[in-house]
């Protein structure tokens, strides 16, 4: 026998029932972009790499050491999509979608690529849920992309321990005189080679390392909030005041920086405290200046990345069971050859009836049978023998309760819908 092959390493395969528990979380994630009126849209998974490069930033751990670059046979440089953003904002662009009626407001799912360490949480293929608002520079544009990142988890998925950070990172006029202090004052510590490199580079994603002993070192760092100009300070203010407004509880996070050059002013981050070391289920932020980048118009926009799989650790971790509407209702048992037909055709008419149903089969004994419908999870077992057949009627077991009860076999969607 050859050997058999396994998933590469740092991906897993979506299985029953752990696929169960996906879909309920990636359908709750997607829930309140189409309540609020986003339009769905599809992108490839791999673009130009020249596309990431210019969009996420080439000083970015995510461009210089984490995509799945290729060249195809025609000798373009492709890449695995690692975030959402700069594909979507590219269709956007393409479609003319910034020439329409603005904002343009789109959501998405599906996965991204990223070659990282593999461990709990962190994969090297995750799927995502995400919006993008391009077109309007309104901070309540802001506060309603930041109200769906988290209402999707607290309110449908009933998730107890994740907190919603918010910071500002300010913008092109008060980031590079707030850089130099930073820089200033990272230069009196005492720091490790990878950190000191990392300094240089990009100096805001020091204030983002999670070692408690760098940020023992940050205790007196100067903080992005205290040096906004005014228009800065004025769209933070309006941003929280609108989350007020909308219920939404909230912590001021002021080192809070994303792994994503892109960001400007608004930034946010979902954090679940029962995750270790890989805390944070996905954010976003306004990105102002992306767009021109990109080779599209001066204009602003908001977005963010949700991450199913971490969502999904989660609700596990918070021991969370989540309503199913795919339940199935029925578990049809043909008794004997002659109640194949007539078992086949309740099936199909319960499922034209909205009603979750499934059939035993391979003539299996009533016992193999009944067990095969305990372990689907149906809440009723409908038996069809030749007793029944005789009378035209189905026998319906709880499978709860044990309790059973015979129904004419033209009542059994009545019954069972009830």
């Amino acid at each position: 026998m050859s050997e058999l092959f396994k998933a590469p390493k740092g991906t897993y395969d979506v299985i029953p029932p752990f696929s169960k528990l996906w879909l309920q979380v990636k359908t709750a994630l997607s829930t309140p972009p189409i309540l609020s009126g986003y339009g769905y849209i599809e992108t490839p998974i791999f673009e130009d790499t020249a596309l990431f490069v210019k969009g996420v930033g080439e000083s970015t751990d995510v461009v210089s050491k984490e995509m799945y670059t290729f060249e195809d046979k025609g000798g373009r440089s492709l890449t695995l999509r690692p975030e959402g953003t700069a594909g979507v904002l590219r269709a956007m662009l393409e479609n003319r979608m910034d020439r329409g009626a603005l904002p343009a407001k789109v959501w998405y799912t599906g996965p991204h690529f990223r070659y990282e360490q593999p461990q709990s949480g962190r994969y090297r293929q995750h799927t995502q849920v995400g919006v993008e608002a391009i077109g309007s520079m309104d901070p309540a544009l802001d506060a309603e992309v930041i109200w769906m990142a988290i209402y999707a988890q607290r309110e449908l998925l009933s998730l107890k321990k994740v907190r919603l950070l918010v910071n500002s990172l300010g913008c092109k006029d008060c980031r590079p005189a707030y850089r130099n202090e930073l820089v200033k004052f990272l230069d009196t510590l005492d720091l490790d080679e990878n950190t000191r490199n990392r300094a240089t580079i990009n100096p805001l994603r020091v204030l983002d390392d999670k070692r408690s002993e760098v940020q023992a070192l940050l205790i007196d760092a100067p903080l992005m909030p205290d040096h906004l100009c005014s228009d800065c300070a004025k769209h933070h203010a309006a941003v929280l005041g609108y989350l007020d407004a909308l219920g939404v509880v909230y912590e001021n996070a002021p080192r809070l920086v994303r792994g994503l050059d892109y960001y400007v002013r608004t930034t946010f981050e979902c954090v679940h405290d029962g995750l270790g070391a890989q805390s944070a289920i996905g954010g976003g932020g306004r990105y102002d200046g992306l767009i021109e980048t990109l080779g599209g118009p001066s204009m602003g926009g908001v977005g963010f990345g949700l991450g199913v799989d971490r969502t999904c650790l989660a609700v596990q971790a918070e021991n969370i069971e989540l309503a199913d509407p795919t339940q199935l209702t029925a578990f049809v048992i043909p008794l004997g050859t002659s109640a194949e037909i007539v078992a086949m055709k309740l099936l199909g008419q319960l499922r034209s009836a909205g009603i979750g149903a499934d059939l035993a089969l391979d003539g299996r004994s009533i016992k193999a049978a009944m067990k095969n419908a305990d372990k689907s999870g149906a809440k009723f077992a409908v038996l069809i023998g030749d007793e029944e057949l005789a009378s035209d009627n189905a026998v319906l077991k709880n499978l709860e309760t044990g309790d059973q009860v015979t129904v004419a076999l033209d009542l059994v969607i009545n019954h069972l819908s009830k």
